[in-house]
C-alpha cells in the first residue's frame, strides 16, 4: 500500500489533472507500484503507474542528515522506523498512459494468473487468429523507428531495414543508476510478431541485436555482457519483435521462467532446428481477464 505522503501526492496529481474523476484502482505490486484509472477531462480514460523510484546509492548520506526518523518498534538488537526523506530524495516516476483503451486498463489491473501450454497448431488456430483480430496499433512502435517520437532517447540505431534495430531505455527505466538498467532493441523489420514467427532466417538479426546491443550498452554505461539478461518474452506486450536488456540481478517485470526466453537460447535452438519455435510447444501466463484465455478455454485447451 502506499504510505500517507504518497497518498497525498496521488491525490494532488489527479486533483490537479484529472479533476478527481477516479474510475478504479489497482495494485501491481504492492512493494513499489500502484496504478489507478482516471476519467480525465476530456471523457478519455487515462492509466497512471505510481511508482517508487530505487534509492541511489550516491545520495545515502544526504538522505540520512536530511531524514525524519519515527521509531516504530523496538525488540533487543532489532527496531523499525519510519523515515521521511527530504522531497527531493522521495521521487515517485509516474507514467501516464492517455487516452488508454480497456486492454491498457487491464494490463495495470490485478488479476489471477493461469500458465497455458501452446503446440504449434495452438498458435496457428487460437492464438494467431485472436492477434489478427485485435488489431491492436503500433504506431508509437513506427513512430521510434522512424524517429518522428523519442529520438532524443535513442542509444544505438543501425538503420538496416533486414538485420538493423534501434536500441532505447524502457520507460520503466528512469536512467538514473544502472542497477535497474532497463532498455529495448526494436526490430527493424515489421512482419516479426513474436517468438512463433522466428526461424533460422533471422538469425543474423537476432546475431546483430545480440552483439551490437551488448557493445552499445558497454559503451554507454560501461556494464559488461555478464552483467546483462537479453530475453524475449512470450507472449509479448505487443507484436512486434523486441528484445529486452535489463541487469542481471535487477528483478524485471516479466524476467521470470514462465515468460522470458533467453536471446542466446533463442539463437541456439534455431541453429539447432530452423523450425523450433514453429514447433515447440510454449508455455505463458495469461491473466483471467485476458481474452486469448477465453479462447484456449473455448477450444478446450485449459
Amino acid at each position: 500500500m502506499l504510505s500517507g505522503y504518497d497518498r497525498v501526492l496521488e491525490i494532488f496529481f489527479f486533483l490537479r489533472y484529472f479533476e478527481n474523476k477516479v474510475v478504479t484502482l489497482g495494485d501491481n505490486n504492492p512493494f513499489q507500484k500502484e496504478s489507478l484509472k482516471l476519467r480525465p477531462i476530456a471523457d478519455n480514460d487515462a492509466v497512471v503507474v505510481l511508482e517508487k523510484t530505487p534509492i541511489r546509492e550516491d545520495f545515502l548520506a544526504e538522505l540520512f542528515r536530511g531524514s525524519k526518523l519515527r521509531l516504530e518498534m523496538k525488540n533487543d538488537i532489532y527496531s523499525s522506523y519510519r523515515l521521511q526523506a527530504p522531497p527531493h530524495l522521495n521521487e515517485i516516476k509516474t507514467t501516464v498512459v492517455c487516452p488508454a483503451t480497456e486492454k491498457h486498463v487491464k494490463k495495470y489491473q490485478r488479476q489471477e494468473s493461469f500458465l497455458v501450454e501452446e503446440t504449434g497448431e495452438d498458435y496457428r488456430s487460437i492464438t494467431l487468429p485472436y492477434i489478427q483480430e485485435q488489431s491492436l496499433s503500433l504506431q508509437w512502435v513506427y513512430n521510434i523507428l522512424e524517429k518522428k517520437a523519442e529520438a532524443d532517447r535513442i542509444v544505438y540505431d543501425d538503420p538496416d531495414p533486414e538485420v538493423g534495430f534501434v536500441l532505447l531505455p524502457d520507460l520503466k527505466w528512469d536512467q538514473k543508476q544502472v542497477d535497474d538498467l532497463y532498455l529495448i532493441a526494436i526490430a527493424r523489420q515489421k512482419d516479426i510478431k513474436s517468438l512463433r514467427d522466428l526461424s533460422s532466417e533471422h538469425l543474423p538479426l537476432l546475431q546483430n541485436i545480440f552483439q551490437r546491443g551488448k557493445e552499445a550498452i558497454l559503451q554507454r554505461y560501461d556494464l559488461p555482457a555478464s552483467k546483462l539478461r537479453v530475453y524475449l518474452h512470450y507472449q509479448p506486450s505487443y507484436y512486434h519483435l523486441h528484445v529486452h536488456f535489463t541487469k542481471l540481478g535487477y528483478d524485471a517485470p516479466g524476467c521470470g521462467v514462465e515468460r522470458a526466453h533467453l536471446l542466446s537460447d533463442v539463437i541456439q535452438n534455431l541453429q539447432a532446428d530452423p523450425q523450433f519455435y514453429k514447433t515447440r510447444t510454449l508455455s505463458f501466463p495469461l491473466r483471467a481477464d485476458d481474452g486469448l484465455l477465453g479462447r484456449f478455454k473455448e477450444a478446450g485447451r485449459l
